[in-house]
């Protein structure tokens, strides 16, 4: 069995031809635009790179300081926040930064830097303290996902990372203070 031929042949191109290449001319012409603006910006984006990542670097120092002072102030609960301070060190290596904040935290020591930079004391109940610092994690990691679209590809990529472990850091705090 044959098929019949379609019942128009057109002749020349059809509008939808048209109208898509004229959108594919103008596309191409807004890339190009594009791929030289952002030539253009590498440099600021560079700078941009930089100051962020120094923040996180910062940041993640002063996690860590924050795990130190609540071991220091609890010592009972070295054992358990001993991991999730070793992952919050190599965050901080991985931004750049050492992950140590001015050295090893003493026993005797019984403050925290706060997000602001403040200093903040631990409280005395462990219960208290671990909340506390799931708060920390949960404010950082919030703050790093609000940063996501100023930041370029792989140090977004990072960042993302990075607030999903502070996010399942502040879980873990949480539910293990039940």
């Amino acid at each position: 069995m044959s098929y019949p031929p379609p019942p128009r042949t057109p002749s020349g191109p059809r509008r939808r031809s048209l109208f898509a290449s004229a959108a594919g001319a103008a596309l191409l012409t807004g890339c190009t635009d594009g791929a030289r603006k952002a030539e253009e910006s590498a440099s600021g984006s560079q700078s941009v790179t930089r100051r962020a990542r120094a923040r996180a670097a910062r940041d993640s120092a002063g996690m860590v300081g924050r795990y130190d002072a609540v071991i220091a102030a609890h010592p009972q609960v070295a054992a358990r926040l001993g991991p999730l301070r070793a992952e919050v060190v190599r965050h901080a290596e991985a931004f750049g930064g050492t992950g140590a904040q001015g050295g090893s935290a003493s026993p005797s020591a019984s403050a925290s830097p706060s997000a602001s930079g403040a200093v903040s004391t631990t409280p005395a109940s462990e219960k208290d303290a671990l909340a506390e610092l799931a708060a920390a994690e949960r404010a950082l990691s919030d703050r790093r996902v609000a940063a996501l679209p100023d930041v370029p590809g792989e140090l977004a990529r990072l960042l993302a990372s990075v607030a999903a472990a502070g996010a399942a850091h502040a879980y873990l705090l949480t539910e293990g203070a039940r």
